[in-house]
Parts: structure tokens; C-alpha cells; sequence
């Protein structure tokens, strides 16, 4: 179960032009926005355990692209 308390007019501004319950179109966004959350989190995580990086110009390089 998840409980969210909200007092701003967003909530009443949803609920009127859905026709949906305050519930239920919280639960919609946040069904509808967590892929997009875990994936945000996955990125920042990645790119707080990154190694060195590369320029372009140097993978070419390393990779015996260069013309």
C-alpha cells in the first residue's frame, strides 16, 4: 500500500479533467512513470561508477579508424 498527501490544486486539476478518483490517477502516473524512473536511477548509478573516458577521436585511434 502507498500513501500520498497532497494539498495542491495538481491533484483536484487531475481528478477533474480525468473523472478519475485521486487514487486511482496516482496510481496511473506512477504505473506509467517507473520504468522511466528505474531506468533514470540506473544511468545516474552507472555514471557515478565510470571509469576513464575516451574522445571519439581516441577510439578511432585505439581502434585503427583514423584516415
Amino acid at each position: 500500500m502507498l500513501a500520498i498527501r497532497s494539498k495542491s490544486p495538481l491533484e483536484k486539476r487531475l481528478s477533474r479533467q480525468t473523472g478519475q478518483t485521486r487514487t486511482s490517477s496516482g496510481t496511473k502516473l506512477i504505473e506509467e512513470n517507473v520504468e522511466d524512473l528505474e531506468d533514470r536511477y540506473l544511468a545516474q548509478a552507472r555514471l557515478e561508477k565510470r571509469g576513464q573516458t575516451f574522445s571519439s577521436a581516441e577510439v578511432r585511434r585505439r581502434l585503427g579508424l583514423e584516415d
